[in-house]
C-alpha cells in the first residue's frame, strides 16, 4: 500500500502542565531527563514557557500558559497535567496535513513555517482523540537547537545516561465506550496505519472489570498507538476512572524503552518514583510460565518487574503510579528481548494491581 503519510519517528511528546519549571525538575530528578532548551519570557515568548527535556532519543516538551485564559491554562484546568500533543517528524508537514485532512481528519493548525537564523521550521496539526493533537514536524530545513524561540541550556545530556531510558516504545490512548473502532478507522483511513493486534474483554479482564484494546501502527512499524475503551463489568474499570478524571479521552500512558530495566527501575525507585505493586505469588514458577530468561527472578521480584513471552522472544515491563494527583497519566518502562507484543500474559496481573489502587482511592465502585 502506498505510504501517503510517511513518518520518520516520534519527534516529541508535548505535555501541558500547570508549572513547567517545577515539572522540569520532577522529570529531571525522577526520570533522568536533562533540560537542554528553553523558550519563554527571556527568549521573547510572552504567552508560554516551554522546557525541552531530553534523554537519549526521547524528547518531552513541558509547556505552561502564562495567563489564565491561555489555551494551555484552560487545558490544564480541564485535564490536569497531560500529554497534549503527539508530535511526529515527517518529510513534509504540508503534505501530511493535506493528505490527512483530505481523508477526513480535522485540521487544527494549518501548515505553518517559522524562520529564524537557523532556517525554516515547518509544522501542522490535526485533531486526535479527545483534545489530543497530532502534530507533523518537518525539520529538513531547520538546524536550530529544537524550534524557533528555544535557547540551549546545557549539553550535559550528551554525556549522561540519565536513568537508562532510550526511546518511546508506544503511546496508549483511552477513549469512551463505543469509540475505539472509530479511532481505529481514523488512524487507518487518514494516516495509513494498520491494525497490529487486538485484545477483547475476555483477554483483559478481572472479576470486576474489563477493557478492550486495539494496537495501531504506521506503515513502517515505527509508531505504535494502542487504543483502549472500557467494557461492561461489575465495577468501574480503570478506563472509566481515567475518563472521569481526565474529563474525556486522552493519553493514558507512555511506554519508555530501556536496555537494562533492572538498573533503570532501581535508579528511578531511588529517586522516589512509585510503581504498581506486584504480589510475590506472581513469581512462583515464573520460568515454567515464560521460559528461560537472562535476568535474576529474585531481582525482578524485588523490584516488581513483570515478564511475558511471545513467539519472537520475551519482554520485561513495569508501570508507575499516576504522576499527578488525578488518576490519569502514568508511565511504563519496558525492555524487549525480541518480543513484539505488549505483555498480554501480564494483563490480568496488571489490571488487578490497578484495581487495588482504585480501591484505595475509593473508585472501584459498582456500576
Amino acid at each position: 500500500m502506498n505510504d501517503f503519510c510517511p513518518i520518520k519517528r516520534i519527534d516529541n511528546l508535548e505535555f501541558y502542565v500547570g508549572n513547567a519549571k517545577q515539572a522540569a525538575l520532577f522529570y529531571a530528578k525522577c526520570f533522568g531527563f536533562t533540560n537542554t532548551a528553553y523558550r519563554g519570557l527571556e527568549t521573547g515568548y510572552r504567552d508560554t514557557a516551554s522546557y525541552l527535556m531530553q534523554q537519549r532519543n526521547i524528547n518531552f516538551v513541558l509547556s505552561t500558559g502564562l495567563s489564565p485564559d491561555h489555551p494551555i491554562s484552560k487545558s490544564v484546568l480541564k485535564h490536569g497535567d497531560s500529554v497534549a500533543a503527539i508530535a511526529l517528524e515527517v518529510p513534509d508537514a504540508v503534505s501530511a496535513y493535506k493528505q490527512t485532512t483530505s481523508r477526513g481528519a480535522v485540521g487544527v493548525i494549518a501548515p505553518t513555517a517559522e524562520e529564524d537564523a537557523y532556517g525554516i521550521f515547518r509544522y501542522s496539526a490535526i485533531r486526535g482523540y479527545g483534545d489530543t493533537l497530532i502534530k507533523f514536524i518537518d525539520r529538513s530545513d531547520y538546524a536550530g537547537v529544537f524550534a524557533p524561540g528555544f535557547e540551549a541550556q546545557t549539553k550535559a545530556h550528551l554525556n549522561s545516561k540519565g536513568v537508562g531510558l532510550k526511546a518511546v516504545d508506544h503511546v496508549v490512548g483511552n477513549v469512551e465506550l463505543g469509540a475505539m473502532e472509530r479511532w481505529v478507522q481514523f488512524f487507518a483511513e487518514t494516516m495509513g496505519f494498520n491494525l497490529l493486534v487486538e485484545f477483547d474483554d475476555k483477554t483483559i479482564a478481572t472479576e470486576y472489570s474489563a477493557l478492550m484494546s486495539k494496537v495501531m501502527q504506521d506503515g513502517a512499524g515505527k509508531i505504535k498507538l494502542p487504543i483502549n475503551e472500557p467494557a461492561t463489568g461489575k465495577r468501574k474499570s480503570q478506563i472509566e476512572e481515567y475518563l472521569e478524571y481526565n474529563y474525556g479521552p486522552g493519553v493514558q500512558h507512555v511506554a519508555l524503552a530501556t536496555d537494562n530495566i533492572i538498573e533503570t527501575v532501581t535508579r528511578m525507585k531511588a529517586t522516589g518514583v512509585e510503581f504498581l505493586v506486584t504480589p510475590p505469588t506472581y513469581y512462583d514458577n515464573l520460568e515454567q510460565r515464560v521460559g528461560k530468561i537472562d535476568e535474576s527472578i529474585d531481582k525482578l521480584a524485588e523490584l516488581g518487574i513483570l515478564v511475558d513471552r511471545d513467539q519472537d522472544g520475551y519482554l520485561l515491563q513495569i508501570f508507575t503510579q499516576p504522576v499527578q494527583d488525578r488518576p490519569t497519566l502514568f508511565f511504563e518502562v519496558i525492555e524487549r528481548h525480541g518480543a513484539r507484543g505488549f505483555g498480554e500474559g501480564n494483563f490480568k496481573a496488571l489490571f488487578e494491581a490497578i484495581e487495588r489502587e482504585q480501591a484505595r482511592r475509593g473508585n472501584l465502585v459498582s456500576v
